[in-house]
């Protein structure tokens, strides 16, 4: 059982709904993104997705793209955003960490020195937005093997026939995305997520959790009663975009997960 299904496990059995808040690494820079990460779990973070800095983030919208550059300019690298989790886990050995990217960084550092290096720096889990099912045999299954979940993107799109295909290999969870398009670019609306997630649940068994389009509590909230949990991004990444206190961030995403855990 990895971290990630051991926190599910636990949310089910106190009745709680996950929430799930994504940082860039890196970003505005090394050390204060460490004092973030660092202060996610006690500001109410079940899962800590944590992004991995790319030069063309294609699924991304403004403000994650700016984040990104931002970390590479201040000399972010896969090695680094390793390193960055290595510490996180020197405090805290049970938050459950999913790193977000995209499969270039991890193709150029090679597959098998990747997921050893992940394993041992405290990763548990995957999400690599530019590799479809087509290609699990890249990294998907070898992921697995090395004992990490792989996560799987559905979007409104994903219908009935491509749903199958989405989910043979994911674990952990699926990640719904909530709007056609890019992050940051529209608000979830629950009325339109609860039926996918309902479709979801009942074609996968995995827990659901809905990303993009959250921005406030009462959304968070909103979302968290249609669904297993609620991932929060562009938000948080536009507090710190906007140089607020690694204190004020945290109250932020304190409000987040509240809104979420009221469910």
């Amino acid at each position: 059982m990895t971290r990630i299904d051991a926190k599910f496990a636990e949310l089910s059995k106190a009745g709680k709904k996950a929430f799930v808040s994504y940082i860039m690494a890196g970003d505005p820079d090394f050390d204060t993104s460490l004092e973030i990460v660092r202060g996610l779990p006690g500001a109410g973070v079940d899962i800590i997705e944590l992004g991995l800095p790319f030069t063309d983030p294609m699924a991304d919208g403004p403000t994650i793209q700016l984040a990104g550059q931002r970390a590479l300019e201040g000399g972010m690298t896969l090695q680094r955003t390793l390193a960055l989790a290595r510490a996180f886990r020197e405090t805290d050995n049970t938050t459950p960490i999913v790193l977000m990217g995209y499969y270039n960084p991890i193709y150029s550092r090679g597959v098998d020195a990747f997921l050893a290096e992940a394993k041992e720096a405290g990763i548990d889990g995957l999400i690599v937005v530019d590799l479809p099912p087509e290609e699990d045999s890249e990294l998907c299954i070898p992921a697995q093997a090395a004992g990490l979940n792989f996560i799987r993107l559905a979007t409104p799109t994903t219908d009935n026939k491509r749903l199958p295909r989405v989910l043979q290999n994911t674990s952990g969870f699926v990640y719904y995305v909530s709007i056609t398009g890019i992050t940051g670019a529209a608000e979830a609306q629950a009325g339109d997520v609860a039926p996918e997630v309902a479709r979801i649940q009942s074609a996968s068994g995995l827990p659901v959790i809905v990303g993009f389009g959250v921005n406030t509590p009462e959304k968070s909230r909103a979302i968290a009663e249609v669904a297993d949990g609620v991932v929060v991004g562009s938000a948080i990444v536009s507090k710190i975009a906007a140089g607020e206190s690694v204190a004020d961030t945290l109250a932020f995403v304190k409000s987040l997960s509240d809104g979420a855990h009221s469910v």
